[in-house]
């Protein structure tokens, strides 16, 4: 079982990236998957969270209007739509997944499954 993420890379600041994750050896179709990120010598923090269905999210504060989370269960992916980056966004993005959970949560802990990382850089 794992959870592949892909899309990270260098954009500049106002720029736009998509993020997705694959999860393969088994179906995430009804657990809720989040995304994380961690920053150099920061701790990881929560970035955006999906119910099952897809039809509630959660969003941190910071990257509330900017970033969109979507989920498609059919090809069992997950993905972020980063806008408007900022260098503060600068971070590994990880996808990770609620096993237990149908309902989004912050709760890092909650998230059992995680991905490897990719490395989004936004420059000023």
């Amino acid at each position: 079982v794992q959870l592949q993420a892909s899309g990270g890379g260098l954009v500049q600041a106002g720029g736009s990236l998509r993020l997705s994750c694959a999860a393969s050896g088994r179906t995430f179709s009804s657990n809720a998957m989040g995304w994380f990120r961690q920053a150099p010598g920061k701790e990881r923090e929560f970035v955006a969270a999906i119910s099952w269905s897809g039809g509630r999210t959660y969003y941190a504060d910071s990257v509330k209007g900017r970033f969109t989370i979507s989920r498609d269960n059919a090809k069992n992916t997950v993905s972020l739509q980063l806008n408007s980056l900022k260098p503060e966004d600068t971070a590994v993005y990880y996808c990770a997944a609620a096993a237990r959970m149908t309902n989004p949560t912050t709760r890092i802990s909650a998230y059992d499954v995680w991905g490897q990382g990719t490395l989004v850089t936004v420059s000023s």
